[in-house]
Formats: C-alpha cells, structure tokens, sequence
C-alpha cells in the first residue's frame, strides 16, 4: 500500500503522512441525500460494508471519547462504556462532536482530531489486512492497516460493534 499524492490534503491525512504511515486515499462523490455516510461509502467504492468503519463520538461519563465501528453494524453502548470502564455511555451531541474533533459530522475521522479522544475500535478490524476510515470530509475515505490506526490514535480494540 503506497502514498497517494493528492489535493485532497485534511488532518488525517496529514497525521499519516507525518507519521510515515502507508496509505490510501479512496474519493467519492458524497450525495448530500444519502441516509447513511459510511454505507453510502462502502456501496459507492464498491467495498465489503464490513471492511469500512464509521467513526462516532460518544459521551462516556463526562468525556468524549471515540468509537470506530464497521458500517455494516451498529455501536453496543453498554460494550462501548465497558471497554472505557464506565457503566454508560450516550452518543455525544453532533455539534459538540463537530467541536471537538474538527470535523463535520460524516466525515469525522479517528485520525487527525483537533483534540484527540480516547478511542475503542471494534475487535473485528483486527482480522482485516486493511480497513477505511473517513479521511476527514464527506466523499474522502482512507485504506490503512488496522495496527497503524491503533498506534496513531492510541486506541484499544473490544467488541463495540452489533450486527443491524
């Protein structure tokens, strides 16, 4: 997996390429009408919904933190707040969500987070060769390898995700 040199340029991108990270960059064209972000990327590169993952802030006790599931599941809350040793957790507020990472919402990425979060990524990724992320904006996903985006955000991995 090589570099993809590109005007596509966001902080996630940046944090990889700072990083000597390999990756690359999937673009598509976002449809402002579509339902869901991450299906709508999975279904418009053509990529297994189980090999891309969405990224969703929550709310765990008073911090925000980050939890990056497949998009052909959903988030388990009280599996989520478990990993983080908490008893619950909520989905955070969009705006504040939005503030916190820099990003809008349908393309928040776990990478490159104007203040970084702690973050849980679903076990499942660790059987994956590579996974997609959001690059940091609608219509921009990256392909990296499980393992670089666990040291990169400093996450742990726990089964969070629940088939839909």
């Amino acid at each position: 997996m090589g570099r993809k040199a590109s005007s596509q340029g966001t902080p996630a991108t940046a944090a990889l390429t700072a990083a000597g990270v390999p990756f690359v960059l999937h673009p598509y064209t976002h449809d402002p009408s579509a339902a869901s972000y991450g299906t709508e990327a999975a279904d418009a590169l053509g990529i297994d919904p189980e090999r891309v993952f969405k990224t969703l802030m929550v709310h765990v006790e008073g911090r925000l933190a980050v939890g990056v599931v497949p998009v052909s599941g959903n988030l388990d809350l009280k599996a989520f707040a478990a990993a983080l040793g908490a008893k619950r957790a909520l989905m955070a507020d969009p705006a504040a969500a939005e503030r916190r990472t820099g990003y809008v919402l349908g393309g928040i990425s776990p990478l490159g987070q104007r203040q970084s979060s702690p973050t849980v990524i679903d076990g499942s990724a660790l059987a994956l060769e590579t996974m997609l992320v959001s690059g940091g904006r609608r219509g921009l996903d990256i392909e990296v390898a499980p393992a670089d985006l666990l040291r990169l955000t400093g996450g742990i991995t726990a089964a969070i995700g629940t088939a839909k």
